[in-house]
């Protein structure tokens, strides 16, 4: 009597399985393009993740508002009560295949501690989208955020070896100094290495450094404007920046927390200049 072969296990690989941000396992998770590395609390990524993107979409439809596909079904509805039943059905399935929005902004896997990545699709200029983010936090000390600590956004990412670093300097530096004009900076060079030993630190500097259009010159002191280097494993990233140092290396935490104890300072001033003039007013009444 033959015997019936079980069938083994499927080892099929492809098989989808998601994660809990609603991406595919299987997906192909790189960091690219523009977008901005953020530092976390330890074991806080996950929810770092949820709440930058919470804050980035908010500012994000103030800067660069998405224009509502959507905003003629409502006027549609009242003419489609007039239509068939067979009528009806198509306008629905044909609002169903209607291509959804597509994210502006994606959490991509660096598979580190305390690090991730949030890449940006354009319209949105990552530098921008920071600076307002960060001029927020100065002005009311409320960082919307609990875990993120320091963001670093960087215009274009490459593959982290010399000529590709070489190229994408060029790329992002020339409109920055076409935007200027003529006008000279003084700069510094900031650059953070993670995990990464290939290029020399002093070589890299050298070669980012003389991707800088001439008549530009290097202050260590005083810069005007800062170049942000951020080399990740295998990953180079670059952006040009202002008030680097102003905005306490765009440290979330420390901005929120410095812009609170002001206005600490300011309530112990007024409190002991109210208790004073109190104190004053009670001396010429008694000596009344």
């Amino acid at each position: 009597m033959p015997t019936s072969k079980r069938k083994a296990p499927s080892t099929d690989k492809r098989k989808k399985k998601y994660r809990s941000d609603g991406t595919p396992i299987w997906a192909k998770r790189h960091i690219d393009g523009p977008g901005v590395w953020v530092s976390c609390v330890k074991g806080k990524e996950k929810k770092t993740a949820g709440e930058i993107y919470d804050v980035f979409e908010s500012i994000a439809s103030e800067i660069w508002p998405i224009s509502d596909a959507n905003s003629g079904d409502a006027d549609s509805d009242a003419e489609s009560t007039n239509l068939s039943i067979e009528a009806q059905i198509a306008n629905e399935v044909s609002a169903i295949k209607r291509p959804r929005t597509e994210q502006r902004f994606a959490n991509c896997q660096t598979n580190t501690p305390c690090v991730i990545f949030i890449s940006c699709k354009p319209p949105v200029d990552p530098v921008e989208l920071v600076v307002k983010f960060i001029k927020s936090v100065e002005t009311t000390g409320v960082s919307r955020t609990r875990y993120t600590h320091r963001l670093v956004p960087v215009s274009g990412n490459c593959v982290a070896n010399l000529p590709e670093i070489d190229t994408l300097c060029r790329t992002v530096f020339q409109p920055f100094f076409d935007r200027h004009g003529e006008r000279k900076f003084t700069y510094k060079i900031e650059l953070r290495m993670r995990n990464h030993t290939t290029i020399p630190r002093q070589t890299l500097i050298q070669h980012v450094a003389q991707c800088i259009p001439e008549g530009h010159n290097v202050s260590l002191a005083n810069p005007e404007i800062f170049i942000l280097v951020e080399v990740f494993k295998s990953v180079c990233g670059v952006s040009i920046v202002e008030d680097y140092y102003r905005f306490q290396k765009f440290n979330v935490a420390e901005i929120a927390s410095k812009k609170n104890m002001e206005k600490s300072d300011e309530g112990r001033a007024f409190q002991t200049t109210d208790s004073a003039a109190r104190k004053e007013m009670a001396g010429i009444t008694n000596d009344d």
